[in-house]
C-alpha cells in the first residue's frame, strides 16, 4: 500500500507513502492507520500545521530526513530534543521548535489538492484546530 487518503477538516487531498526513499518511517505509520488526529498551526517553523504526538514511540530514527519540506510533503519528528511530531508544510518551511532547528523523515507527499494548502494553513492559523484522517487510499 502507497495510496493515502487524508482528510483535513472538509478537504481532501490524496498522498503518496514514501516506501522507497522512508522505509521504516512509512512502515510505521501504515501500521497505525486509519490516524486520526488534530493539526494545529506551527509556532515556529514557518507555514505549516503539525500534529504534536508526545512522547509517541514509532521506533524509527532518521531517514530521509529535512528541514526544509516543500509544499505537501510531511515530515515525522521521531523525538528526541523536542516531543514526536508530525508536520505538514503548506508554504516555506524552516523546521524548527523552541530548542532549534530540527529534521524530520519526509515519509508522505501529496499528490492532489496543493492549491487548497495555503486554506488549511489559514483555518488552522485562524479558527484553531482541524481535525485530520490519514487512511488507506
Amino acid at each position: 500500500m502507497t495510496s493515502l487518503k487524508i482528510t483535513i477538516a472538509d478537504m481532501v487531498f490524496e498522498a503518496r507513502l514514501e516506501t522507497e526513499k522512508a522505509p521504516r518511517t512509512a512502515a510505521a505509520f501504515a501500521e497505525r492507520l486509519p490516524f486520526e488526529s488534530k493539526v494545529v498551526h506551527v509556532r515556529w517553523s514557518g507555514e505549516g500545521v503539525w500534529i504534536p504526538l508526545g512522547d509517541l514511540d514509532f521506533g524509527v530514527g532518521y531517514e530521509n530526513h529535512t528541514s526544509y519540506p516543500a509544499p505537501g510533503q510531511i515530515l515525522l519528528y521521531p523525538g528526541g530534543i523536542s516531543e514526536t511530531e508530525i508536520l505538514l508544510a503548506y508554504g516555506g518551511v524552516h523546521f524548527a521548535s523552541k530548542m532549534g532547528q530540527l529534521a524530520g523523515n519526509h515519509f508522505i507527499t501529496l499528490t492532489t489538492g496543493l492549491d487548497l494548502l495555503p486554506e488549511v494553513g489559514r483555518r488552522a492559523l485562524w479558527h484553531g484546530a482541524q481535525d485530520i484522517r490519514f487512511e488507506a487510499a
